[in-house]
């Protein structure tokens, strides 16, 4: 990840509406994921068997399995709608040309998101296809997420960087312990979609529960006085421990609607809650990132500053 995240500044800062809009429409994929997750989790993947239409027209009747699906594609219409707004938003008013990239970013992957839901009809559920288009929300899901980040005032303003001294880094700790949650998420959706089996899912929540622990107590013992760290280090941990406890519910949940041949109360909530406290630990996780590359001086800028010390105290003795 480049360092310019952590030292590029604007003289002009984004306005603050802006920054609004970008946490509104994170706000608002987060209930398109939790509609999503209710079409699964319902068995209504094919109640609307025909796309982009439902039953040919714009409103069917909202009743069974089409209120589920349907009502999904209505919330991923706006969602995507606005997407759109805010990739003008960034275009019109945003002076940097990378954020202002992010935006045309998350506007490609909304309409891939929306092709791939077309493509999961038209093929009947396939399950690799389902679990790209599961996958792909997460991460439309993390980079509205960022650019809201990015578009804040915190983001904007001059803070004092940190350094990190010891090894591994903080900064490569976070990356690794992001995309392992990310690969697990990706399990867990073929998991559901009946791609394969569960052990794989099972084996990388083992592997996940390691580095999130190995990151937390690196954030706690190092930079416990870096309140912007140990806030996203602090939540990352309790999204994980919740989302543990989830899936063993969920889990017991899925092998109770098998018995029961069709989906129960108890399967539909503990189901979809995985799913989204899998979006929010992801989502935090994230967050540290970004803001390790934010707060913690780059190793390059913290040698140079080393050897300028270094020079200073040399030139002076002379």
């Amino acid at each position: 990840m480049s360092d310019t995240l952590a030292t590029q500044k604007t003289e002009n800062q984004v306005p603050p509406s802006v920054h609004r809009f970008a946490v509104v429409t994170s706000a608002c994929i987060v209930l398109l994921l939790m509609a999503g997750a209710l079409v699964t989790s319902n068995d209504a993947g094919l109640a609307v068997p025909d796309w982009p239409l439902s039953y040919g027209t714009l409103m069917p009747p909202m009743v069974g399995g089409i209120f589920w699906e349907h009502g999904h594609r209505m919330i991923a219409t706006g969602v995507g709608l606005l997407t759109v707004i805010l990739a003008i938003l960034l275009a019109a008013r945003e002076p940097r040309a990378w954020v202002r990239k992010l935006g045309w970013t998350a506007l490609g992957l909304v309409i891939a998101q929306g092709l791939l839901g077309g493509l999961t009809v038209k093929l009947l559920l396939p399950p690799p296809v389902s679990t790209a288009h599961a996958t792909l929300a997460q991460l439309f899901f993390v980079t509205i997420l960022s650019i809201s980040l990015f578009t804040s005032n915190w983001w904007q303003s001059e803070l004092p960087l940190v350094e990190d001294t010891a090894s591994p880094k903080l900064r490569t700790l976070a990356v690794i312990t992001t995309c392992a949650i990310f690969v697990q998420l990706i399990l867990g959706a073929a998991f559901r979609h009946g791609a394969f089996g569960i052990q794989p899912h099972m084996l990388g929540a083992v592997v996940v529960l390691f580095l999130v622990i190995w990151t937390g107590r690196t954030v706690r013992k190092r930079f416990g006085n870096v309140r912007d760290l140990r806030r996203w280090g602090i939540l990352l941990q309790s999204f994980l421990g919740t989302q543990i406890l989830l899936g063993i519910a969920a889990y017991w949940a899925v092998l109770q609607a098998a018995r029961a041949a069709q989906p129960t109360a108890v399967y539909v909530v503990l189901t979809v809650a995985h799913v989204l406290v899998g979006a929010l630990t992801l989502a935090s996780s994230v967050l540290l990132t970004l803001s390790c590359y934010r707060l913690i001086r780059p190793v390059r800028l913290a040698a140079e500053n080393s050897n300028s010390a270094g020079a200073r105290t040399e030139s002076s003795r002379a």
